[in-house]
């Protein structure tokens, strides 16, 4: 695979354009197979992710062209097929979406269970227990979720926890229902009320997205319009704790505040400047931070993906910090490889508490997972000297093309390919 080289140390400065939202273009394109009509949606964040979901609409039998600039035109009306590769959906979690618009558009869909997913773990129990409150019947056998649906019919669904996937899954399949679906202790995060957008430009009927209860009225078919994908606020984030790190400034460019008022109290509180410009957020450290504890939460709380960026910081800051994990078990993974770059840092079950120290040293690690490699490059700007991170793939499912914004703002930072790199 191919590996991101970093000479840490240097302050960025300048502009940072932030790309749409992975996390809703990937809902959004799912949901693109409820149109009988060709959608245009713009700010597509060209990620592997990205790509992946792509490839399953593809073998579903959807046209789709994709332009350089982030359009990406879905004509689902040649839908036919409901049974997607097992290899795809096993490469990525979020091509699970796929599961409600296909059961509401032919009746019947045969997913395969996502990857890294055994119900229980990360459960798309959820979802299922939500379609069969609209009528469906549901088996899972053989690494495979089977659906069957003669008409979906609306109904009332709890949510025993505020699942993301699970609100999107339910919210797309009730657009096509017959009568009134009524989904309590809904997630509420932005992407939600995102793909929410998308579906009433579509014709759906939806009221409370971005509540704890959505409501929405069936209606027998969805047209065709055109979406424009919100900003990423992960993304944004991630260069805010990118300033911070490195004591530089930044101007991110298309940001929504709205979506970021959690983490900028945090990183206010570290004795971090941040002043919006219209669209623009102006983020500047100070030479010294101030060490917090932090807990992760569904939206409105501090957001899980930004848990493993924000502790790397806390490492480089003076004073004792405590995070604590709520939201996924097991997403401590990024602190045994900041341990190899020097970082003093103790786990005991879902909590770490850090003890900042003067400065990180650069060495070999590995991006573990997708929000776990942010920290490392994260890491490796601050770090003394030279740092690898390999296993980069799982960068480039979530941010695009990281290390050329990167180095349009002072980073050292390069990639080095690999004869046996698969990235294109």
């Amino acid at each position: 695979m191919d590996k991101l080289v970093i000479a840490g140390g240097k302050p960025l400065e300048g502009s940072v354009p932030i790309s749409g939202a992975k996390n809703s273009a990937l809902a959004i394109l799912a949901g693109s197979l409820l149109s009988t009509g060709e959608c245009l949606i713009s700010n597509v964040p060209n990620l592997l992710d990205v790509q992946v979901i792509c490839e399953v609409l593809a073998s579903l039998g959807v046209r789709l062209m994709a332009t350089p600039d982030g359009m990406v035109r879905v004509d689902a009306s040649t839908l036919r097929e409901h049974t997607t590769p097992y290899h795809l959906v096993t490469r990525m979690r979020a091509s699970f979406f796929v599961l409600g618009p296909i059961l509401a558009r032919l009746g019947q869909a045969r997913i395969p269970l996502p990857g890294g997913c055994a119900i229980g773990s990360r459960p798309v129990d959820l979802h299922l227990k939500g379609l069969r409150s609209l009528g469906a019947r549901v088996n899972i056998g053989h690494g495979f979720v089977e659906a069957f649906a003669d008409k979906l019919v609306g109904g009332n669904v709890y949510l025993d926890y505020p699942s993301v996937g699970a609100t999107e899954t339910i919210m797309m399949a009730a657009t096509l229902a017959e009568g009134r679906t009524v989904i309590e202790n809904c997630a509420q995060e932005p992407e939600i009320a995102d793909l929410a957008d998308f579906l009433i430009k579509m014709g759906a009927s939806i009221r409370g997205a971005g509540t704890e209860t959505i409501t929405i009225e069936g209606t027998t078919s969805l047209h065709r319009c055109d979406h424009r994908v919100i900003p990423d606020r992960i993304e944004a984030g991630t260069f805010m704790v990118a300033a911070a790190i490195t004591k530089g400034k930044l101007r991110l460019q298309n940001v929504r505040l709205d979506h970021l008022q959690a983490v900028i109290a945090k990183l206010v509180e570290c004795g971090m400047e941040i002043v919006p410009e219209g669209q623009d957020l102006l983020v500047s450290a100070p030479n010294t931070l101030k060490s917090i504890d932090l807990r992760t939460l569904p939206f409105p709380g501090f957001p899980t993906d930004l848990q493993a960026p924000l502790m790397t910081l806390l490492a480089t800051i003076n004073g004792t910090s405590v995070v604590a994990e709520t939201v996924f078990e097991n997403r401590f993974l990024h602190v045994d490889e900041l341990l190899r770059m020097g970082a003093n840092i103790k786990t005991e079950g879902n909590c770490a508490i850090i003890q900042g120290v003067p400065v990180l040293t650069g060495a070999p690690v590995q991006a573990t997972d997708l929000r776990a490699g942010a920290a490392m490059v994260l890491a490796g700007l601050a770090a003394k000297g030279e740092t690898v991170v390999s296993d980069i793939h799982h960068i480039d499912r979530g941010y695009e093309r990281l290390e050329e914004k990167l180095t349009n703002v002072g980073a050292s930072i390069k990639r080095i390919p690999t004869t046996d790199s698969v990235l294109v």
